[in-house]
């Protein structure tokens, strides 16, 4: 005997629909500000205690909803945002689905004030579990006040399967700092237990919500970017190379003002960074991109977290080409004293205050000496016997002017250039010219340069001079700003890979025979994959015939694979092409510029003489990104001149001027 269908209660339905719907205190948080988001609000206040537990209240300027919409507003599928079938492909709005108040106050005891502009009062409701407890008229300005009180109070399961109150809270964090980088022009407050954790102003500027989240020094050393084709258009900030975290949590993207998750465009934005981002880390950005809602479906999931996009892969490729051209016109060498304490224990607002008290201190005392000396030339030389008058009636004598140096800056004067000149040995030429033609390498492979560097030098790197070699490791080298310090592997290495990269692309798929095919042993799982792939293997200049049981034999090859290499670069390839599931012919040249450039450079305790490590640095600043290996690892770093002054506390405070600054009438 079947068993009978019922039609589910109400209650037990929003229940069932709050369990995908409402995991945790942040999906609450999350439905009821994309709510006032959706009203047109302008300021949005979010109070929690106990991780939102005992208590969520958010509070914002909306529109509000009428007395007479506030019970159907906690009816299922009941919404004012679309009304249609074709609306549901055209979706302008964060919520739609209408089901968020229904699942919250299954769950939860939840009051809700509001009012609408003109009104001439406003309206309150009281529901707990769905049921509505007190319904009237009340005093309320414009906009809605909606509280939360006892959440899962009659789900215990759900309850008990909470995190800790640190974990949930920050779930509801990451929330807020989501929604506050899709709309800067809304004012976000967020306070716990009545003390605030995040504030945003409001003012439509993005750096400064970011600024707010993850602090001023990252918004500072962040770039903006902007991108945009028929169909999408990109805008926003990503962080420099050398500011990453350990995972993609830092990542926002931001789809017509929907925070997303979507690991296609993630790697995209990863991918561009190229070999100047260090393998398994990942950057800070934050990206708003803008399509046609017709092109973006957002009905995947009731968390609205998922989306699909059409066209995605035309996003992916000019999300990418973005990111890549972001940093051409970038300086990207970090300060190497960017993590070091100061070397005054003083706060760092009074060390700069002192700093400009010196500076200007040493300016006066410049100035007046310069003074002192121009007052001493045109003082007449009065001479009292007969030999002076002699002399100076005969032969005069050369007006020898003092060169004084105060500071950094009197070293460009023209005079203490005159008396360089001056001083200054005769060099004999070069009997190797002035740059070498090749570069010291590991293998004794030949790199040309290029005939004008200087017209080739990145725009920001810094013509450099070199000292010495520490540990036969780095190489020091002297700038414009300071002292610079270059890891010798990684900087062949970026050089050998720009000259492999260029040398693979002009090459085409030409076949070379071999006198002796080579054979590769594979499992039956590999078989069955390889065999699936026969197309791309071919594209790659791959042609893999049958040779037995789990046996491939390769007859010809194409002419670009390494001399000597062949087997071992198939064999990357078809690695390659299992673990990702395909692999261009383009992809594959990168890998093994990468490989070759790694595998034939300098490596540690590699003792290179004066003209060789100068040869290096010269090569380096011809090539396109000087500041990373093609593993993404810095090649080179700055101590700044004031950093090493402040290491020798060559900067610090005098008594002399702290005396002028105690009696200064200010």
């Amino acid at each position: 005997m079947g068993q009978d269908i019922i039609e589910l209660s109400e209650t037990l339905a929003n229940q069932i629909a709050a369990g995908e719907v409402i995991e945790r205190p942040a999906s609450v948080v999350k439905e009821l500000v994309e709510n006032a988001i959706d009203a047109g609000a302008t300021k949005v206040d979010i109070l929690i205690e106990a991780a939102g537990i005992q208590l969520i209240q958010v509070i914002d300027d909306g529109q509000g909803i009428r007395a007479d919409q506030l019970e159907r507003a906690f009816l299922r599928h009941a919404t004012s945002k679309i009304k249609t079938k074709q609306d549901l492909f055209q979706i302008h709005s964060l919520g739609f689905r209408g089901e968020a108040l229904p699942s919250i106050a299954s769950v939860a005891d939840v009051f809700l004030e509001t009012a609408v502009a003109n009104a001439e009062s406003g309206a309150m409701l009281h529901i707990r579990g769905n049921q509505i407890l007190e319904q009237k008229g009340a005093e309320a300005r414009k906009g809605t006040n909606i509280t939360v009180r006892d959440l899962f109070f009659n789900t215990p399961a759900r309850l008990k399967y909470l995190k800790s109150q640190t974990t949930e809270l920050a779930k509801i964090v990451d929330i807020i700092n989501r929604l506050a980088f899709s709309y800067p022009e809304i004012s976000f407050n967020l306070v716990h237990n009545k003390k605030r954790l995040m504030q945003t102003v409001g003012n439509g500027n993005l750096q400064q919500v970011i600024g707010a989240i993850y602090g001023v020094e990252v918004a500072r050393d962040m770039v903006t970017v902007t991108a945009a084709d028929t169909d999408f258009k990109v805008q926003g900030w990503i962080a420099k190379p050398e500011l990453t975290r350990s995972n993609r949590s830092y990542i926002s993207l931001l789809i017509n003002g929907r925070y997303v998750r979507n690991f296609n465009l993630a790697k995209a934005l990863v991918k561009g960074y190229g070999t100047r981002l260090m393998v398994g880390r990942f950057p800070l950005a934050v990206l708003q991109i803008e399509l046609d809602p017709s092109l973006v479906d957002v009905n995947v999931h009731p968390q609205k977290f998922e989306v699909r996009i059409s066209k995605e892969n035309q996003l992916l490729t000019l999300l990418e080409k973005m990111v890549s051209e972001a940093f051409n016109q970038v300086n990207l060498i970090p300060n190497a004293t960017e993590h070091l304490d100061d070397a005054s224990d003083g706060p760092r607002a009074e060390i700069n205050f002192v700093q400009q008290l010196n500076q200007i201190s040493k300016s006066k005392q410049a100035q007046s000496g310069r003074q002192s000396l121009q007052s001493q030339k045109k003082e007449p030389h009065i001479g009292t016997g007969k030999a002076d008058q002699k002399n100076n009636q005969t032969t005069p004598q050369p007006s020898i002017q003092p060169i004084v140096v105060e500071h950094v800056g009197d070293l460009n004067d023209s005079s203490v250039e005159d008396f360089s000149h001056k001083y200054q040995a005769n060099l004999q030429p070069d009997p190797f010219g002035a740059i070498s033609t090749s570069i010291i390498t590991g293998d004794q492979t030949q790199l040309p340069l290029q005939s004008d560097s200087k017209q080739s030098i990145v725009a920001g790197f810094p013509q450099l001079e070199y000292l010495s070699q520490f540990h036969g490791t780095f190489l020091f080298a002297q700038g414009a700003d300071g002292l610079y310090l270059i890891d010798q592997h990684a900087a062949q290495e970026r050089v050998k890979y720009e000259y492999y990269h260029a040398t693979l692309a002009q090459t085409g798929l030409e076949q070379q025979k071999l006198l002796v095919p080579l054979v590769f042993e594979f499992t039956t799982v590999e078989m069955l994959e390889l065999e699936s792939q026969a197309e791309t293997l071919g594209a790659l200049g791959l042609h893999l015939e049958n040779f037995g049981p789990n046996t491939l034999i390769l007859r010809e090859h194409p002419g670009w694979f390494p001399v000597g290499q062949e087997a071992e670069t198939v064999q990357e390839m078809v690695d390659w092409l299992l673990r990702d599931g395909g692999l261009t012919l383009q992809q594959f040249r990168e890998k093994t510029a990468i490989m070759m450039a790694c595998k034939r450079s300098i490596k540690a305790n590699w003792k290179l003489n004066a003209k060789e490590a100068q040869n290096l640095i010269d090569q380096l600043a011809e090539t396109k990104n000087p500041y990373n290996c093609p593993h993404g690892r810095p090649v080179v770093i700055n101590f700044k001149e004031t950093d090493l002054e402040k290491m020798f506390k060559r900067i610090q405070d005098s008594h002399e001027n702290w005396i002028e600054y105690d009696q200064h009438p200010f």
